[in-house]
């Protein structure tokens, strides 16, 4: 019988001649570890989410800070959820077959290992091109870019990854038991069929589309920043380059370094069909580098915040002696300060004024 096709037997074969092999004990602490550090982390993540929104209320921090709740809010759920569900296979002892002869839990697990996976990546890339937005075009961003359009935006990303999640099950394909017998997910052992290999290799493009997206938009703001820094004598403006600089540079990294393991090998495994030679440990290496993007999230677009890098520049400057920054520049909203430089390089009537000052200092 062909087990892609039938909900009931699904993934069933794995379950007698796995070649995984995993050590219960340290499988169930990373589980638990996991879990318990993204809950609390994402959780701190959205208490001080909620009290920045009730202390700024300007237009133009309000998009940041709907999209960073959306994607702080699907971290939790999903080392909730995902995490749960783990907890209990590892307390069950793996045994598949004798609490999921309908295969109802083993879906349930692949499309929220599907939703969450693929939701915050278009989370991050959404902010990215939202962020550009802000940075390049200030004054359309502060029109253009209210709270009803973000919140339509928050609705379509999270529409779309469920449908992505759901495809398999409207194919009435189900989704499989892994080798290693703790999660499910797309098939990945024996693969020939295309429509396996076509759900491999688009939730990979979508991740890595995702990422390049993020890269693109992040590049684009961080050289105009630069450039607002290099080009204007204002000092209000700097705080929001130092701050913006550091997220960028740490959001590039950590989502490149968690999600390309795990992407590439999904990748590996749709193209070279039956013949990858992709071990189990390998996959769950990734996969768990994969979940480590979930757990920094809230570390680096909330937590990496202008206090903090206060906090660490006056930490640091004690150790070493040296000032390298003026801690004035610390005083003003750096998102406000950024947007009133922006809008001032770029509008026609500042221009002009700063084309005159000369001849009135000339004529004085």
């Amino acid at each position: 019988m062909n087990s892609s096709k039938s909900p009931g037997l699904a993934g069933f074969g794995v379950l007698k001649n796995t070649t995984c092999h995993t050590e219960k004990k340290i499988s169930v602490f990373f589980s638990i570890i996991f879990m318990t550090v993204g809950i609390l982390s994402n959780s701190l993540a959205i208490v001080i989410l909620m009290k920045a929104y009730q202390r700024f209320r300007q237009k133009s921090k309000a998009s940041f800070l709907l999209l960073a709740s959306g994607l702080v809010v699907t971290d939790l759920f999903g080392h909730l959820i995902n995490g749960a569900i783990a907890v209990f296979v590892y307390a069950s002892d793996k045994d598949w077959i004798r609490f999921n002869q309908s295969n109802i839990l083993c879906s349930v697990f692949g499309i929220c290992m599907v939703f969450f996976g693929l939701c915050p990546l278009f989370l991050g890339s959404v902010m990215a091109v939202e962020r550009c937005i802000g940075v390049t075009k200030p004054i359309f961003h502060s029109t253009k870019m209210t709270s009803r359009h973000v919140k339509m935006m928050l609705t379509m990303v999270c529409l779309f990854a469920v449908l992505i999640a759901l495809l398999p099950i409207l194919r009435f394909r189900a989704y499989q038991i892994q080798a290693s017998r703790t999660w499910c997910f797309y098939k990945t052992e024996h693969v020939e069929d295309w429509e396996d290999r076509f759900y491999l290799l688009l939730f990979s493009c979508l991740g890595f589309l995702a990422l390049a997206i993020s890269f693109l938009c992040n590049a684009v703001t961080g050289i105009t920043l630069l450039r607002v820094k290099f080009k204007s004598q204002q000092r209000q403006g700097r705080s929001h380059h130092f701050e913006m600089i550091i997220q960028l540079l740490a959001i590039m990294c950590v989502s490149c370094i968690c999600w390309s393991p795990f992407l590439v090998t999904m990748a590996r495994i749709g193209i070279n069909e039956g013949r990858s030679k992709e071990t189990c440990e390998t996959i769950l290496f990734a996969l768990r580098m994969a979940t480590w993007n979930q757990i920094l999230d809230p570390w680096v677009y909330i937590l990496l915040r202008k206090a903090v890098l206060k906090n660490l520049y006056k930490i640091t400057s004690g150790c070493c002696g040296v000032h390298v920054i003026n801690l004035h520049m610390w005083e003003l909203s750096s998102i406000k300060n950024s947007l009133k430089v922006a809008a001032i390089s770029e509008s026609p009537v500042s221009s002009k004024q700063i084309n005159l000052q000369p001849l009135s200092s000339m004529g004085q």
